[in-house]
């Protein structure tokens, strides 16, 4: 361990510095409640973040900084960086939701806490995060044994990754080396940085509209407009929670009283898309239009057998069969079907002529 007197600082400062040693096993337990209140805190909130990340200030670097500025401070407890906590979000919007979780959470001393998002002039751009000074309050964590850990401040950072990422660099290239950076050079940091911001506010912006759009086809499907609904995977999941084909795939059960075992629909997206098909309007059509031939399929199909066990895709399967068979695709088309659906193979093919025979023999 390094001698306290290496550091020549004078003794005010160098008590500071033995104070810290003796905090250091208060500091690592205060680093790991924090580090659970906040992953837990976003967890319930169903925030997903890029990381939560902590760190104790090394002595070194305390020392540094006493050198520095130590008259500054009276106590250790005027230090409130020896903790420092960051949160890295994706999104610049969730920086304040976060920020709102934060100061239900914890006792915020707002004399010393900054939103450094706030401080720049309208012809620059820099490192951008919002910094808490933060306590833990007694009602979210006690211990009788560590009163301090109630009393001691630690630093949050709020930040997103690209703020994060910004951060990294100005102080690699600017703070760390210790060296003035020529003016050439400052300028072209101050461009990245901006292009770092406005990709920022895109990200968000982009996040927005995708949730809005999601939200206006929930509503439309919700509506029966499946006509003015595009097909995709999200109007797809939206539709599919209307169960559209639930009725005929009852039926089809009935003709064995067979079980109805679940299956995912989303392999059929592929196939519908292949089709053709540009809106959920489409689907709605082909239901419309071949239900009953779908319907006698699977009763010539099932009829004689002892089947007990369909699956709930079964419906929606014999409705592609039969798109297929009525737009004459014949054994063609549906070997091309089976392919899409299960992958390439020969079964698919030797499937598609038996089910052509079936329909074939039933007068189709």
């Amino acid at each position: 361990m390094t001698d306290l007197q290496s550091y020549g600082l004078d003794l005010h400062c160098t008590m500071i510095l033995e104070e810290y040693r003796e905090r250091q096993p208060i500091m690592k337990k205060m680093a790991t409640i924090v580090n659970t209140i906040l992953k837990d805190c976003l967890k319930e909130n169903n925030i997903i973040v890029n990381s939560v990340e902590g760190r104790i200030k090394t002595e070194d670097s305390l020392a540094g900084k006493l050198a520095r500025k130590g008259a500054k401070y009276n106590t250790i407890d005027d230090i409130t960086d020896i903790l420092g906590a960051r949160v890295i979000s994706y999104y610049t919007d969730e920086v304040d939701k976060i920020a709102a979780l934060v100061e239900k959470k914890f006792t915020i001393d707002w004399d010393n806490s900054v939103d450094k998002r706030k401080m720049h002039s309208l012809d620059s751009f820099g490192y951008s995060s919002l910094h808490y000074i933060c306590s833990i309050p007694k009602d979210l964590y006690f211990d009788e044994n560590i009163p301090e850990l109630n009393t001691i401040r630690f630093e949050l950072q709020m930040c997103t990754v690209l703020q994060h990422v910004w951060a990294t660099m100005h102080h690699d290239t600017g703070y760390k080396s210790g060296l003035e950076i020529p003016q050439e050079y400052l300028r072209t940091l101050s461009r990245l940085a901006g292009m770092l911001e406005l990709a920022d506010d895109e990200f968000s912006r982009i996040r927005t509209s995708i949730n809005e759009y999601r939200y206006q086809v929930q509503n439309l499907v919700q509506s029966g407009k499946f006509d003015e609904v595009e097909l995709n995977v999200d109007s797809f999941n939206n539709y599919l929670q209307l169960k559209p084909f639930e009725r005929l795939a009852k039926k089809i059960a009935a003709i064995n009283q067979a079980e109805i075992a679940e299956a995912t629909f989303i392999p059929f997206l592929n196939v519908l898309m292949n089709y053709g098909f540009k809106t959920l309007g489409d689907i709605e059509r082909m239901k419309r239009d071949y239900s009953e031939d779908a319907y006698q399929l699977a009763l010539h199909q099932l009829g004689g057998t002892d089947i007990d066990i369909v699956t709930s895709t079964i419906g929606l399967q014999n409705l592609c069969i039969i798109h297929q068979l009525k737009n004459g695709r014949g054994v063609e088309g549906l070997t091309e079907f089976f392919n899409l659906l299960n992958g390439e193979s020969e079964y698919n093919h030797n499937r598609a002529e038996r089910i052509i025979e079936k329909y074939n023999s039933y007068g189709k």
